[in-house]
């Protein structure tokens, strides 16, 4: 680190000059310290403290999840007819953003703080330079963890295209500072700096950089951004997944079988799919080795855990208990996954997945859709929350996200989708599949839940290419092609309506369910060509 570049200036020296250039003065940096470094600056500082398998647990303070309404995007020339301005893209003055970037600095000058040089996007022709600079050891544990990892020759020559300043300890004046409260996460495109204060949820790093990846590859390379798991079997044939919480994107893309390339966000290029980071952010909400082994086991020296708590008397991780928060989660490098791919990079997809867990009981397990359709359902994101999860609810209540990841979409829905569709159409032999997990014989509560083993071999059905041999029928209402029969699956469930009882109340079941799409759908209609339009469900008025 030490070495003379070709301007004679030592590493250290430029490393300075830096932390200057930005505004940090005197402060005590540590550069690209090690996993067990952080960790153990962790627990000298009393910030955290280590499990039974070695694993870093901490807590996050006040927040303990992502807080969507003080997500701000300066607004400037580069910005302002370019991103979707909402209810998910807030505008902040960028006057404002100078004056608490400075505030930041000055407020990080003077301590002992954490520098990381990373990277997003394993696929080297897309790949974005970051340096994270954080208040909090075990803070910068997580961008190690979460970012690509330089090698030791390539640190020396490290050079940042972007810059993301993280201070929890730092509290807005939200009158002065023009936030909404004291915390915020701030994306400026034309300076490249990505500022976060007021909250240590470690989530606020990793979204910042999907929210950026989600602006720059679709407008400035063309690449598709996805939220999304993807994997790669044996034959080097690449699989994506879509879904919302709850879906169980995580526990249909963990194939024993199959190479992980990534469990949460990818782009997809001319060749490639790719994933942007170098490891995963994993719920561990109700973990056990029998239902998630990869995730647990991944849980040992390097990891880091958020919010949970311990058996009594043990260092032993309670993950029933959600004292915390429901949002317990674990932070670790990739290559902790035994199947996980390095690069992480696939070919082409050959099966898509969008997964959604329907409590109306009204989507069959499995069906085929077309381009249109799979353009529309992917602005939709649809799925249900199940009565009982969540204070209040008593019937099952729709959720539409759009691209199933509404919160970090900088660009127009259409834009994503249009991409998607232009993809699908360059290469004919793509697969698209809407997968429900959730309900099968009536709605929740009437119905049952379908079961994990008839979704793994629909999925497995469809990956091994046997959904291709067989005859489909058409979903009225949706219009999807359902396939009649599949190894391992009882053949009169592929069909929902064939699974409930009174055969009209299905029928309007449907009908309430494909108006619920057609009414979420009116705010992107008027950006959205004739055929994503024409794929909606067709609505039977008075029914």
């Amino acid at each position: 680190m030490n070495a003379q570049n070709l301007n004679g200036q030592s590493r250290k020296e430029k490393d300075l000059q830096w932390l200057k250039s930005i505004g940090i003065n005197n402060a005590n940096a540590c550069w690209n310290l090690s996993a067990a470094e952080l960790t153990e600056e962790t627990l000298n500082l009393k910030q955290g403290v280590l499990t039974d398998t070695n694993a870093l647990a901490v807590d996050t303070g006040e927040f303990t999840g992502r807080s969507p309404k003080d997500k701000f995007v300066v607004l400037d020339d580069k910005s302002k007819d370019t991103i979707w301005w909402g209810d998910v893209n807030f505008k902040f003055d960028p006057k404002k953003f100078d004056a608490l970037c400075t505030k930041v600095t000055n407020y990080l000058s003077g301590k002992k703080i954490y520098v990381r040089d990373s990277y997003a996007c394993a696929d080297k022709n897309y790949r974005l330079s970051v340096r994270v600079v954080t208040e909090l050891p075990w803070s910068n544990l997580f961008a190690n963890n979460l970012f690509l990892r330089p090698t030791k020759e390539e640190l020396p020559s490290f050079n940042p295209e972007w810059t993301i300043l993280n201070a929890p300890g730092f509290l807005a004046d939200a009158a002065a500072d023009g936030t909404r409260q004291h915390n915020f996460t701030i994306l400026n495109l034309t300076k490249k700096i990505i500022l976060i204060g007021g909250s240590a949820y470690t989530g606020e790093i990793k979204k910042g950089i999907f929210t950026l990846l989600n602006y720059i590859l679709p407008h400035e390379k063309g690449v598709l951004s996805m939220h999304c798991s993807a994997n790669i079997g044996k034959k080097g044939d690449t699989a994506i997944f879509f879904g919302l919480s709850g879906t169980g994107k995580t526990t249909l893309s963990a194939d024993p079988n199959r190479g992980l390339i990534g469990d949460d966000e990818h782009g997809w290029a001319e060749k490639t799919i790719f994933n942007f980071e170098g490891g995963c952010y994993a719920k561990c909400v109700n973990l056990t080795e029998e239902k998630e082994p990869q995730i647990f086991n991944a849980i040992h020296e390097g990891a880091l855990l958020e919010n949970v708590r311990f058996y009594p008397a043990t260092k032993k991780v309670n993950y029933e208990d959600i004292s915390v928060t429901e949002n317990t989660r674990v932070a670790y490098p990739i290559h902790f996954i035994d199947n996980a791919v390095e690069p992480s990079v696939g070919g082409i997809p050959k099966n898509i997945f969008f997964l959604t867990c329907d409590a109306f009981g009204v989507l069959p397990p499995i069906s085929k859709l077309t381009t249109g359709q799979a353009m529309y359902n992917f602005i939709s994101g649809y799925t249900a929350k199940v009565a009982g999860t969540e204070m209040g609810i008593t019937e099952p209540t729709l959720t539409f996200s759009a691209c199933f990841g509404k919160a970090f979409l900088p660009l127009h829905p259409t834009k994503y989708a249009e991409l998607l569709g232009k993809k699908l159409k360059e290469d004919k032999n793509i697969n698209v599949w809407l997968v429900n997990t959730g309900w099968t014989g009536g709605s929740y509560g009437v119905g049952s839940r379908i079961k994990l083993s008839y979704t793994r071999a629909l999925i497995t059905a469809a990956l091994n290419g046997e959904l291709e041999k067989v005859k489909f029928e058409t979903l009225p209402v949706f219009n999807f092609q359902m396939p009649t029969v599949c190894p391992g699956v009882p053949a009169e469930m592929l069909n929902p309506r064939n699974t409930w009882k009174d055969k009209d109340a299905y029928d309007a079941k449907a009908n309430e369910l494909a108006k619920s799409f057609v009414k979420n759908f009116a705010q992107y209609a008027s950006a959205a060509n004739d055929e994503i339009l024409s794929a909606a469900p067709k609505v039977t008025v008075n029914a």
